[in-house]
């Protein structure tokens, strides 16, 4: 395994973001430097920190599972955002028709993790075997692609549309996959639910109950649960403050941008009867502040206990001192407030990208604008390649300005060519300057091979 694990690129992306000054970067997923709660996380810490009573705890080992306080804590502000709340506005209509089973919620499913990327490992580690396989969004979140293969899982991927993915095409998978008798070594489908990265899709709750309809129908044939690992780091990086309706998307033109889509949608964990094959991972650390590494997941048994029984192996319990920091900032209501603020804050400086989008980039090139996270994709015409290898990417270095290039962003399945003429663009850590100039940079590149 050590011989087969590659860097990860996004480790490099990061090193080149971090080590040339000059250079623009529009690739690598860095939250907001400015507004990082600097402020707020100090009085947190000074809470905890102000008597031995509390600080003596918060600086000792704590427990595999996570800390009692903040597993409560946790699975309440993910049942208010599932029941249409936010962390800083109560759920309206908390009516009979958004009743859930409360055990769904309950701290004794959830597991505190050091990032929700932990949880993303651990579970793959606990459910997959070499060689197996996992179904993927087409394209993916392509650090999780660097999980499959350094533990020498293979990937099968499913076509993404605007509200999800593709659910015929999940089920032209399956078949094949059975036809050839290859699903009993399917264990699982990935999927980043809420403003994808890369491209910044939502995937539907329809979508949802679609995806667990036919991952049930095919576990006979596959001879045990095909589970559905979802993957809501962005969930709380939302820009619009209600729920749109989803009307029939536009077919895109060239030069356009595509939406609208559903800015706060249900976790699949609210599918009647799945509530035994989702497992979810959410995460403090995108929303807050992503130096304090703090994850969840809502885990089914027996999936609960294989992931906490690996989770003691790799380091016994996330840091108690950081778990400490989200429960008085959950408790206190600084973690609500600041989360309002991010997401007015990126929601401008995706106004700044979008603007500087289509003034900069030529017409033929196609762009999804996001209602969420972090992310513009874009996408080229086919003829010109954007890969880490293309005359494009290596202009734009040379213009010390980088993006992420959508190759890397597809698994490698051999049922399909894999697309080369797409790329991520983030807005995320970038100033409001250096978006207008890093799009002014590449609108200029693509204007010459455009």
């Amino acid at each position: 395994m050590g011989q087969r694990t590659t860097e990860p690129p996004i480790s490099w992306l990061m090193h080149a973001a971090l080590s040339r000054p000059k250079l623009i970067s529009l690739a690598a997923g860095f939250t907001d430097n400015a507004s990082l709660p600097v402020a707020e996380a100090r009085t947190a810490l000074n809470q905890v920190l102000r008597s031995p009573k509390t600080g003596q705890p918060a600086l000792q080992y704590g427990i595999t599972a996570g800390d009692t306080t903040l597993r409560q804590l946790t699975a309440e502000h993910l049942r208010k955002l599932d029941l249409g709340g936010t962390p800083c506005r109560r759920p309206k209509n908390q009516g009979r028709r958004h009743a859930v089973p409360p055990e769904i919620y309950s701290p004794e499913r959830l597991l505190i993790a050091s990032g929700s990327q932990q949880l993303l490992y651990m579970t793959t580690e606990a459910l997959c075997d070499e060689d197996d396989i996992v179904l993927v969004e087409d394209p993916t979140y392509f650090v999780y692609l660097s999980i499959l293969q350094s533990r020498g899982l293979r990937a099968r991927a499913v076509r993404l549309e605007r509200d999800g993915l593709d659910l015929a095409h999940l089920e032209k998978v399956l078949t094949s996959l059975k036809r050839r008798g290859e699903l009993p070594r399917v264990k699982m489908l990935y999927l980043v639910s809420y403003f994808q990265n890369p491209t910044g899709v939502t995937t539907s709750f329809e979508k949802k109950r679609g995806i667990l309809r036919l991952l049930k129908k095919f576990e006979r044939a596959a001879g045990h649960p095909i589970y559905l690992l979802e993957d809501a780091a962005y969930r709380e990086l939302c820009f619009c403050p209600e729920m749109k309706g989803r009307d029939a998307l536009p077919r895109v033109q060239a030069g356009q941008q595509i939406g609208p889509v559903i800015a706060r949608e249900k976790s699949a964990l609210m599918v009647r009867g799945a509530a035994d094959r989702v497992i979810y991972a959410g995460t403090f650390t995108k929303p807050f502040a992503t130096g304090a590494r703090v994850g969840y997941g809502v885990l089914p048994e027996p999936v609960f206990t294989a992931v906490k029984h690996i989770k003691g192996n790799h380091d016994f319990g996330t840091a108690n001192l950081l778990q400490q920091l989200f429960v008085r900032a959950l408790a206190s209501g600084i973690y609500g407030r600041h989360v309002a603020r991010l997401e007015k804050r990126y929601a401008h400086k995706a106004r700044v990208m979008k603007l500087a989008i289509k003034k900069h980039f030529p017409r033929v090139v196609e762009w999804w604008e996001p209602e969420g996270g972090l992310y513009f994709w874009a996408r080229l015409p086919r003829g010109l390649q954007s890969g880490v290898k293309s005359k494009v990417f290596s202009a734009a270095l040379k213009n010390d300005v980088l993006y992420v290039p959508g190759e890397i962003c597809y698994a490698d399945d051999a049922t399909r060519r894999k697309p080369n003429h797409e790329m991520r663009i983030s807005f995320g850590n970038a100033s409001e300057k250096d978006i207008r100039e890093g799009i002014k940079r590449l609108g200029k590149v693509l204007g010459r091979f455009l």
